[in-house]
């Protein structure tokens, strides 16, 4: 049975073009990127070309670009790199109920450091009101952090806005853009944004890879030590050959948005309607307008999201509950409960992500086999028993 791909968000597989270019760094100009002969300093070269496509792809100085090996690195290097560097200044963060655990869980562990931290709610869309930022800075914060768009509902935040108020005040702002490069433009000017994460395997180069950019004036201190990699910022021999992909897979992704994005958002937007139209007693989680193109989450009521990935699965269609990095939680997603949902409606919630590969005949046939699906489960289940006994 051939499979069909819908968990983008979760990771994308490598762009044939990205590979070709990967392919000599690992046994022909294999050298160390730090060595002071001619192999070095061809991995060098490499490495700084990769840095220029990634700092073009984001509208950045290459200085800024720093390479590590995953957005969730780049998230805890940006939270705590920023919490120990400024914390002579103040003790407070500011995040949203929404965020990636990559950044929820080192704000939790700066709590137990002697740190606040405050969550901000989001509207029944998932979005923070940057309102609630403005009142929430005080003579204490130090740093905001807001992600662009969300991995599980792709819901896009005002993060212009917010990086201006953080601005203002003088407050370091951090935004975790992994979700949003190559789907909605990234600048990191027009953002007001002083650190920006990002991960190559959500953009078509391999997992292993990842960036924080760091821009003029915002001090991180190191959260690896042990050499002067990276201008001193980051410990650790360069990963050339997956430097070198994701440079090359961010210089591709935005080139190709201006095609990729409108189908994208056409195949979606026939998801989310063919699923209105075949499915009774379902729920968008988060909003078609001020979304990513290529995420829909629906909530799929009397039944578990856990059933409906399986069954899917059986037919040969990939999609997912939510984010890759909480598979396995029993509890519904913070995301989902933080729009409002009960936690039972939550439990039911699927993610589809698209990517540049997807077709019209893979919606169709998504089409096919999940109405047959959720009908099957809701039969199983008593839940539903329980709602046609009320009627």
């Amino acid at each position: 049975m051939e499979r069909m791909y819908l968990d983008h968000n979760a990771t994308t597989p490598t762009d044939p073009r990205v590979l070709r270019a990967m392919l000599p760094h690992f046994s022909e100009e294999y050298g160390n990127a730090s060595s002071p002969h001619g192999m070095g300093n061809a991995a060098r070269e490499a490495v700084e070309t990769a840095r220029a496509q990634l700092a073009a792809a984001i509208g950045g100085s290459p200085e800024g670009v720093v390479f590590t090996s995953c957005g969730s690195e780049s998230d805890n290097w940006a939270i705590k790199g920023a919490a120990w560097a400024r914390a002579d200044r103040g003790r407070h963060i500011i995040t949203s109920a929404v965020e990636h655990e990559a950044v929820l869980e080192p704000c939790r562990w700066l709590e137990k450091q002697g740190f606040e931290v405050t969550y901000l709610r989001v509207d029944s869309e998932g979005r923070v009101d940057p309102h609630d930022v403005a009142d929430a800075i005080g003579d204490d914060t130090i740093l905001v952090s807001i992600m662009t768009a969300n991995n599980e509902i792709g819901t896009v935040q005002p993060i212009a806005e917010i990086g201006r108020i953080a601005r203002e005040r003088g407050v370091l702002f951090h935004t975790d853009a992994v979700q949003a490069l190559g789907k909605v433009p990234v600048d990191v000017h027009r953002m007001n944004a002083d650190l920006v994460s990002l991960s190559g395997h959500k953009v078509y180069a391999p997992k292993g890879v990842g960036a924080l950019y760091v821009g003029r004036g915002a001090k991180l201190t190191p959260l690896i030590h042990g050499g002067h990699h990276e201008s001193g910022r980051r410990a650790g021999t360069e990963n050339v050959p997956y430097i070198v992909g994701f440079g090359l897979a961010a210089e591709l992704a935005v080139s190709e948005m201006p095609e990729a994005v409108p189908r994208m958002r056409r195949l979606r937007d026939k998801l989310c309607q063919g699923i209105a139209d075949s499915i009774p007693d379902v729920h968008l989680n988060g909003s078609l307008e001020r979304s990513l193109p290529n995420t829909l989450n629906i909530g799929f009521h009397y039944i578990e999201g856990e059933g409906i990935v399986l069954s899917l699965d059986y037919e040969g269609v990939c999609v997912s509950t939510g984010s890759a990095c909480s598979s396995g939680s029993l509890e519904p997603s913070h995301v989902i409960t933080a729009l409002g949902v009960p936690a039972d409606r939550a439990q039911g919630s699927i993610r589809f992500s698209l990517g540049k590969d997807n077709t019209e005949e893979d919606i169709e046939r998504v089409l096919a086999v999940l109405p047959p699906a959720v009908k099957r489960l809701r039969a199983m289940s008593p839940l539903y028993h329980g709602k046609a006994s009320d009627q």
